[in-house]
């Protein structure tokens, strides 16, 4: 049995371009955003939905949207998902990037939320 949940809703960008999106979507949703230490990568669109991270994460590929899903077993959901028609892309610092059946890109990460809010909110699969 393991436990997950959507946790994170990533608008990806290109480098080239993260400025002019961060300042729009700032403006388009009326919120504050700033770079988590340590993650110059990301920068926050804070309460853009309520409950969730929202982003945009600086990247060298097409623009396009994904989502992560948040986990206490990373290879269960792993195997979970690719069972069900994903295929996994690649592997980084414990985050499996999948492709699901038309093309859209997720991540299967390990849990990085608040614990409460895990547990009150992921669903329980079991081992079948």
């Amino acid at each position: 049995m393991h436990r997950s949940r959507v946790s994170t809703f990533l608008i990806d960008v290109r480098r080239s371009e993260v400025d002019a999106a961060a300042t729009f979507w700032s403006k388009a949703l009326g919120v504050q955003t700033s770079s988590p230490e340590g993650e110059p990568q990301f920068i926050s669109l804070h309460d853009a939905v309520p409950g969730y991270v929202t982003a945009i994460q600086s990247i060298e590929d097409e623009s396009r949207y994904h989502l992560d899903i948040e986990t206490d077993d990373v290879p269960a959901e792993v195997a979970r998902l690719t069972g069900l028609g994903a295929v996994e892309v690649s592997s980084w610092q414990g985050c499996h990037t999948l492709r699901a059946p038309g093309g859209h890109l997720l991540c299967v990460i390990p849990v990085h939320s608040d614990l409460a809010v895990f547990e009150q909110q992921a669903t329980v699969w079991s081992a079948d």
